[in-house]
């Protein structure tokens, strides 16, 4: 399968790791071999109740008996869609009052930068250096990247960076600006937070200038950082979120949200203004809703902040500079580059599954399900030292 993998489908490096997966359940992957690993990545934060969990399942099936694709988006009523917008609305801010769903979380991003151009009748966007809000050209021209997108030139024209956490760079928020796209953690950056109130400063900016505030949540959000949506811990009410990920339990979906005032206008004078074929598909609608069902009752954003704090005592070495992030999207930051390799890699064969961010090379991702015991925390824990204390002693 390896051989035909490499051969047949395309690849996004030249080192994919081509682990042959034969099934996967709870916290735990395993390969054809019938090697277990326990999961500290979840498909990168997309796994938010673990492997096949039985109430995502079970909604699956349930709703592919019914019906699968019957129409493109928003031409008819599909109850998992209704139920699972009306669910989400009613666990948001109010003026956060209607979702479009769509297929991944690029496409949210793409639909997020259509809209408040729609709103505003302005051009420019603003994003951060070092964000990441997808792969497609649109999201590309707001990925604050050079490195990454130079090839793909010219993009979408007048596109603005700041850098995050700078007071400073909020006054490039003017009477020109659409809209100003940020991560309430970055995320490919290294899992760095807000400080100092910044988002709720941004905030007032663009509400003083009449730009528009989207917060992408693809990664923070569905309780992975101790509320339902990251920005919520900061102290400010964006606009627009974007959403994916994490959303249906592993399935693939996106969706951005605003106010009814806004999304409306995406309906006419141009109607069509966004529009997708497979967006709320009922049977991911469905999976999408048993995800938020099981969090919400759960408590599961609450549970990810005790877990954190499990990790950051059980994670103590010199070969760990810090721990960033908060909740179940922690990032452990080495000296360098090649230790967060040989780490990732020894832990790989130990039966641990770690991972890399896009872009600071020294981080490594732990982001497990958050479903994940604190057994299987100790567990994955007790090999990562063992794994940093060996590289200590082939470093010595």
């Amino acid at each position: 399968m390896k051989e035909d993998f490499l051969k047949y489908q395309a690849q996004t490096s030249p080192y994919p790791l081509a682990m042959e997966v034969s099934y996967a359940k709870g916290s735990y992957i395993y390969d054809t071999n019938d090697k277990k690993y326990l999961d500290f990545v979840a498909g990168v934060s997309a796994c938010s109740l673990g492997h096949q969990h039985p109430r995502v399942n079970a909604a699956i099936i349930d709703q592919l008996n019914k019906y699968s694709h019957v129409m493109v988006y928003g031409e008819y009523a599909q109850h998992p869609a209704v139920e699972y917008c009306k669910l989400l609305v009613e666990n948001l801010h109010p003026s956060l009052n209607k979702v479009y769903l769509v297929n991944s979380g690029t496409e949210a991003c793409e639909g997020a930068l259509k809209l408040v151009r729609r709103v505003t009748g302005r051009s420019q966007l603003i994003s951060c250096h070092n964000a990441y809000h997808g792969n497609t050209m649109g999201s590309m021209s707001v990925m604050g990247f050079e490195e990454r997108k130079q090839i793909f030139r010219p993009l979408i024209p007048d596109v603005d960076f700041i850098t995050f956490n700078n007071e400073d760079d909020i006054q490039k928020i003017t009477t020109k600006t659409a809209g100003i796209i940020l991560e309430s953690i970055q995320g490919g950056a290294g899992f760095i937070e807000p400080k100092n109130d910044f988002l709720a400063k941004v905030k007032k900016r663009c509400e003083e200038v009449g730009a528009l505030m989207i917060i992408d949540e693809i990664q923070p959000g569905f309780g992975r950082t101790g509320k339902l949506f990251g920005y919520e811990n900061y102290n400010v009410v964006p606009d627009v979120v974007i959403i994916g990920k994490g959303m249906a339990g592993g399935m693939p979906v996106g969706g951005f949200i605003a106010n009814s005032n806004y999304m409306d206008l995406l309906s006419h004078d141009p109607k069509l203004g966004h529009i997708t074929t497979f967006g709320g598909h009922p049977v991911i609608a469905a999976a999408s809703l048993a995800t938020l069902k099981e969090i919400l009752d759960k408590d599961y954003a609450a549970q990810s902040l005790k877990k954190e704090k499990l990790f950051r005592e059980l994670l103590v070495h010199p070969l760990i500079k810090e721990i960033r992030g908060k909740g179940l999207m922690l990032a452990a930051m080495t000296s360098d580059a090649e230790i967060t390799n040989k780490l990732i890699f020894k832990c790989q064969d130990k039966g641990l599954i770690l991972f890399w961010l896009l872009f600071e090379t020294k981080a490594i991702r732990i982001s497990p399900p958050l479903t994940i015991s604190e057994d299987e925390i100790r567990e994955g824990c007790g090999i990562i030292i063992e794994a940093m204390n060996e590289v200590m002693d082939e470093n010595r």
